[in-house]
């Protein structure tokens, strides 16, 4: 049995923080701010799902 790698949400939320700090300003920045704020929020309220819908837009956002 293999270890489950997949990371959990506190540790996706400082990757996804650490591409938000290197992107560069703008219109896709800004839109990513809003969603890493919402998973901010949904990992406060303990809840997982929200913080992976909230990571994955803002990863979106910034691509």
């Amino acid at each position: 049995m293999t270890p489950n790698t997949t990371p959990n949400g506190a540790d996706r939320i400082k990757t996804v923080k650490a591409a938000w700090d290197k992107a560069p300003d703008g219109p896709k920045k800004e839109a990513a701010l809003k969603h890493y704020q919402a998973a901010e929020k949904a990992q406060t309220a303990k809840d997982e799902a929200g913080v992976t819908k909230s990571l994955d837009a803002a990863v979106a956002a910034l691509a």
